[in-house]
């Protein structure tokens, strides 16, 4: 696969995250990364950040979008296991 078809591959959502990996996460994650877990493209996730409608709350700091990972998770309905 060259960087181009994984480029193109990343942005049509190809390559959801898996249960493992979503527990996995930082605290907070960039939007390409909660774009993955969510199972949509990049671009799209952007857009949706612009027209105001990303199904998570984000946090802007400047001209960087973090993503709350906790939220994230809420939304996916994932609960992580305490231990």
């Amino acid at each position: 696969m060259t960087t181009k078809d994984a480029s193109v591959a990343m942005d049509a959502g190809v390559g959801a995250m898996t249960l493992e990996e979503l527990l996995a996460l930082p605290p907070t994650v960039n939007v390409v990364t909660a774009a993955r877990a969510l199972g949509i493209g990049t671009h799209k996730a952007y857009n949706l950040i612009k027209e105001g409608s990303f199904p998570v709350q984000t946090l802007p700091l400047g001209g960087t979008v973090r993503v709350p990972t906790a939220a994230l998770w809420q939304v996916l309905g994932v609960t992580p296991l305490v231990q």
